[in-house]
């Protein structure tokens, strides 16, 4: 296995805790809870699976991400009384899942030969829109349509990838070190309430 399948998988397995937590937050049924952390998990690479017209979609064509979810799922559930704060325990893996499924689009992206403007979007598709879909079957506004950095924290993280790359830093050490710089830039605008501007008037 490649430290890029490795953190794919381990992207997984932090979405679908971020998820499941998140469920059992909203007090969710087990099934609820279960549905809840795979859309969180696989929701966005399966549109953009979608959108570059793979010939299989990720999840559907190894079994291990179903595996990962599950396993994953069960660790939410049996510790989440250990695991702390629902709300800082959903962020952390939230945060980490953002950083890895960053790289992970981006990759795939320039794998297949896209504009390295269209490799951003996947990055960020990727790592956001699990989170869209979870938010919107819990009718919740989602989180990247909000003033919070979160899309934008993806596009910094997904353009130095792409600069890294650009300079035949080894594939390894970009996974993660961008990874990291996208889960530091993350927890430093919410630590400092680092925000967009919006346009509502009062």
């Amino acid at each position: 296995m490649s430290i890029f399948d490795f953190l794919d998988l381990l992207g997984t397995a932090s979405f679908a805790i971020s998820g499941a937590l998140f469920a059992i937050k909203k007090r969710m049924d087990t099934f609820g809870v279960l549905i809840i952390a795979f859309v969180t998990a696989v929701g966005g690479g399966t549109l953009r699976d979608i959108l570059i017209n793979a010939d299989s979609i990720t999840w559907m064509s190894n079994i291990n991400y179903i595996y990962t979810i599950f396993i994953a799922v069960l660790f939410a559930i049996v510790f989440r009384k250990k695991i702390g704060y629902l709300s800082k325990s959903m962020f952390l893996f939230d945060t980490i899942g953002l950083g890895i499924f960053t790289i992970v689009g981006t990759e795939i992206g320039l794998q297949n030969g896209f504009h390295p403007i269209i490799c951003i979007s996947l990055g960020m598709i990727t790592a956001t829109f699990g989170g869209v879909i979870r938010d919107t079957l819990s009718n919740e506004i989602p989180l990247i349509f909000q003033k919070e950095i979160y899309a934008t924290t993806c596009m910094l993280g997904a353009v130095t990838y792409l600069i890294l790359e650009k300079y035949d830093v080894d594939q390894n050490i970009n996974h993660i070190i961008t990874t990291i710089m996208v889960i530091i830039i993350r927890l430093v605008a919410v630590k400092f309430k680092l925000k967009l501007p919006t346009f509502y008037n009062h």
